[in-house]
């Protein structure tokens, strides 16, 4: 004899096979079972709503296309979307204390030694650094984030992408106009 929680677990089952074959109603009917308890997992770690929609919308995202790898032998189909949850808004959280002790560590530096010189171009040339920090932080955020990463914090481009949960290309483009937008911004200054 099987209990409410067997069949619903069944059904649930049954629920991420159908999504794993492309079905859209059964990811419908997914999504109106887990995104409330989901969002409220992620609203609890990360103490933000629109940190937690986004983390709501990647994790459906990866219900659909990791549904063919679901094994229902190893974990309840719930199970398996709360720990990526879980995973997902740890990642944001953990990126936000990044994002938090950089701004830190930039102003204490910025106030510690305002006469240094630096230059990300790589030509020779000396530019202050207070002038390149005023031109990063021009940029806009789509940019300045993974230039800041790239160059003060000796990320690769791998674990920016990473971090940023951006495709790599788009890091790398990023960073490209980025940079040249800088140099023309800097070269504008002399």
């Amino acid at each position: 004899m099987s209990t409410l929680a067997e069949d619903s677990t069944a059904w649930e089952a049954q629920l991420v096979r159908r999504v794993a074959l492309g079905d859209h109603e059964a990811f419908g009917t997914l999504y109106d079972r887990y995104s409330k308890p989901l969002y409220s997992f992620a609203i609890r770690i990360l103490k933000n709503r629109g940190e937690a929609e986004d983390v709501l919308q990647e994790v459906f995202l990866k219900i659909w296309e990791k549904a063919p790898l679901f094994d229902e032998d190893v974990g309840k189909p719930f199970s398996w979307a709360a720990t990526m949850a879980r995973n997902k808004a740890i990642d944001r959280l953990r990126a936000r204390q990044r994002v938090r002790v950089f701004e830190e560590t930039t102003d204490r530096v910025a106030v510690a030694d305002p006469v240094e010189e630096s230059n990300p171009f790589g030509n020779g040339e000396r530019i202050p650094a207070g002038r390149l920090r005023a031109a990063v932080k021009e940029l806009p955020n789509d940019q300045r984030r993974p230039i800041e990463l790239a160059f003060f914090d000796d990320f690769t481009h791998v674990e920016i992408a990473r971090v940023l949960e951006q495709p790599l290309g788009t890091i790398k483009a990023r960073i490209r106009r980025g940079m040249l937008r800088l140099r023309d911004g800097l070269e504008g200054l002399r």
